[in-house]
């Protein structure tokens, strides 16, 4: 007969069959990795069953893993739900809420304001995970996701926050490199600053298309700010949130009745996790100082 096994053993084996890897998983449950690996091993000892191949390159799932996959995170649901219905709303807030947002949102917008959340929940521990990507719900890389669209139907709660805007932008000092610019056709030939092809996480961020065909950046990254700070200094046009270029006074905006391009921004939350206090609050405040500032991210024509 198999021999029992507790709640911990399956939080450990969920962490990493999510992760992949045992190092990231220990972090991510504080934890060392030595203890973690002592977990899994006694997890399988109870089910008498291999539940991952171990490789230099990370943990992979088995047949039985993929199989006990689906039974946790269903144990990890019911887990949930009887924190939600037991503790309800007097449940208070504490713990530690990660919320995943693209880079020029959560390093911009969310970061100067996300202290008035810490300081009217001093047991709440927030975790902002500024970085250009998309994260999985699923697989509880983030208990809040901003993303730029809609998710697909699915065990996921969407709310929109906001539209916003984006315009063309140089450096207020580089005269040389917007002279004589009056129409969308003047662009061809300019330098110009844009995002990594290859590496643009989501299509919402592909702009230059729209823009023209003929455009042809000579400096590229992935991270926005790293494109706010090139731009800044000539080393092109770009297009730029309005919410970060407007108040940077290194930059001016040009063509703006030309060049005008709107997208939005979503905030996503697992079905799971949505009645939790700590993500409840932490949803609430996001939606909020949002709300609030409504001009900067989509200023009247």
């Amino acid at each position: 007969m198999a021999k029992p096994f507790d709640w911990d053993l399956v939080r450990s084996f969920l962490a990493v069959a999510r992760s992949g890897k045992l190092t990231a998983a220990a972090r991510k449950m504080r934890i060392d990795h030595s203890t973690l690996s002592r977990r899994i091993s006694a997890l399988e000892e109870s089910l008498n069953a291999r539940l991952f191949d171990r490789a230099l390159t990370g943990y992979t799932l088995t047949v039985e893993g993929e199989r006990l996959l689906a039974r946790a995170e269903a144990m990890e649901s019911s887990v949930i739900a009887i924190q939600n219905d037991i503790a309800g709303e007097n449940s208070q807030v504490s713990g530690t809420v990660r919320i995943g947002a693209p880079d020029g949102f959560g390093s911009i917008f969310l970061a100067p304001r996300i202290g008035e959340l810490a300081a009217a929940h001093p047991d709440l521990d927030i975790e902002l995970v500024a970085t250009p990507r998309s994260f999985s719900l699923s697989k509880r890389e983030a208990d809040i996701a901003i993303g730029l669209s809609e998710p697909p139907h699915g065990r996921l709660h969407a709310r929109k926050l906001t539209d916003y805007e984006l315009g063309l932008y140089g450096a207020s000092h580089d005269d040389a490199l917007h002279h004589d610019l009056s129409c969308t056709e003047d662009l061809a030939g300019r330098r110009f600053v844009s995002y990594i092809d290859d590496l643009i996480f989501t299509p919402e961020l592909d702009y230059l298309p729209q823009i023209g065909k003929a455009i042809a950046p000579r400096l590229r990254s992935s991270n926005l700010l790293a494109q706010v700070e090139a731009t800044a200094a000539g080393a092109g046009l770009c297009i730029l949130p309005h919410f970060i270029a407007a108040g940077d006074r290194r930059l001016v905006r040009l063509l703006p009745r030309e060049i005008r391009l709107v997208r939005s921004f979503w905030m996503n939350i697992h079905a799971d996790m949505r009645e939790l206090a700590r993500v409840k609050v932490t949803a609430a405040f996001i939606a909020g100082v949002v709300r609030r500032s409504a001009a900067l991210f989509l200023p009247p024509t």
